[in-house]
């Protein structure tokens, strides 16, 4: 078959996907924001919205004109495509940035496959949850505008995916009945727990180990969404009790979710300046953002794994520190509690208690072997529920060879 993947920055949540289609014999290609003409093994076709959004736009309507910019410069690329002689039999895309809107149009014989990671709520996800953060003015009707692309972006397709059973649920009724759920996959067969494991700071010129008190906390940036700033206020007490520990912090100072901070420094310094006179800073390393092998090397040395985030999109690292044998400290949240129940594979905590956050890592530093249990339970759940070869990928193909509907 001709199958055709959208991303805006591809190869996303397909990655372990394409090479499965590419072994399989059929003819992948890729339409993306990336320039690259070969991504991932296949060709990629870069797309480029026609201008920028409106100045005159109303506010609440900025994501959604930006959705249909790049619908439109999407649906272009995929015409022009038809047009040389290549006619995808299938189109599987990400339906978050408005790439697949108008792909029913431009590609009426495909069989659209949407990846629908979030639907916007006024009450239960992340807009709202935190008091710091409150929500804006109106905020029922400035979602439900924000809506209105995921919601005909799923319209349009013959099946939607999303990764967790929590996000499916904040899609609406008529829409939930459209999806599947089918986790992107984790390659529990190459992550795998390492007892030998290390890895050298060297800019501290530290070399850190399995047996050692290691407390890891990662996230794409260091931003309240994914609750740095709860993580900061509980490291007092954790340095304090614990005089061996090493705070190991891994992300970037800009954002990914959420907005900015009003006053444009970045939330990595504003907490850390918060609690800075707090804090033994000697033992607590900012690594910003490192490469994938080090950051598998830093999980399984990890003695305690702290993974915090309002109601949202799961992150992948959650799930591969899991698969890795790291013990999990989580936020008692959706969907975090779907994965982790508390004391069988894993801890969980108040996301707004830092104190009860501290006291529980520090009894995991303790008391290691007492909680030595939690680490084989939680990467058995990974391998369980959210391999990659063994469930996702064989539901992905039965989706795409139209073997499964929708629910």
């Amino acid at each position: 078959m001709k199958i055709l993947l959208v991303h805006q920055n591809f190869p996303g949540q397909f990655r372990g996907l394409v090479p499965e289609l590419i072994a399989l014999g059929h003819d992948v290609r890729a339409i993306s924001m990336r320039q690259e003409t070969v991504l991932a093994g296949v060709a990629n076709t870069p797309y480029k919205p026609a201008r920028s959004n409106g100045k005159d736009t109303h506010p609440w309507l900025g994501n959604t004109e930006t959705a249909v910019l790049r619908g439109e410069a999407v649906a272009s690329v995929v015409r022009s495509m038809q047009t040389s002689g290549w006619v995808p039999d299938v189109v599987l895309g990400h339906t978050g940035w408005g790439e697949m809107l108008y792909l029913r149009q431009a590609a009426p014989g495909a069989r659209l496959l949407g990846l629908c990671e979030l639907y916007y709520q006024a009450e239960g996800g992340d807009v709202g949850f935190d008091p710091e953060f409150p929500a804006p003015p109106r905020l029922a009707e400035r979602l439900q505008t924000r809506n209105m692309h995921l919601a005909s972006s799923l319209l349009s397709c013959d099946v939607g995916v999303t990764p967790t059973q929590w996000q499916a649920s904040c899609f609406v009724p008529a829409l939930r009945e459209r999806l599947r759920v089918i986790h992107d996959g984790i390659e529990t067969d190459q992550l795998v727990p390492d007892t030998s494991a290390w890895i050298s700071l060297s800019r501290d010129g530290l070399r850190l180990k399995a047996g050692d008190e290691v407390v890891t906390f990662v996230n794409r940036n260091l931003e309240p969404m994914r609750g740095y700033h709860q993580f900061m206020r509980a490291l007092p007490r954790i340095l304090a009790e614990r005089p061996n520990a090493r705070v190991v912090i891994v992300g970037g100072d800009g954002v990914s979710y959420g907005s900015q901070h009003s006053s444009g420094e970045s939330y990595k310094n504003i907490y850390l300046n918060e609690l800075r006179d707090q804090l033994d800073l000697s033992r607590v390393h900012f690594v910003n953002r490192v490469p994938y092998k080090v950051l598998l090397s830093l999980l399984r040395v990890s003695a305690a794994h702290v993974y915090l985030t309002v109601p949202f999109v799961l992150s992948w690292s959650m799930l591969e520190a899991m698969s890795l044998g790291a013990l999990v400290i989580g936020s008692d949240t959706a969907p975090v509690r779907e994965v982790i129940e508390h004391g069988k594979n894993g801890l969980l905590v108040d996301f707004f208690d830092s104190q009860q956050l501290g006291r529980m890592v520090c009894d995991v530093l303790a008391e290691p072997q007492r909680f030595a249990h939690l680490r084989e339970a939680a990467r058995q759940t990974v391998v369980d529920r959210y391999d990659f070869k063994t469930r996702a990928l064989p539901a992905y193909l039965a989706l795409i060879e139209g073997r499964q509907e929708a629910l």
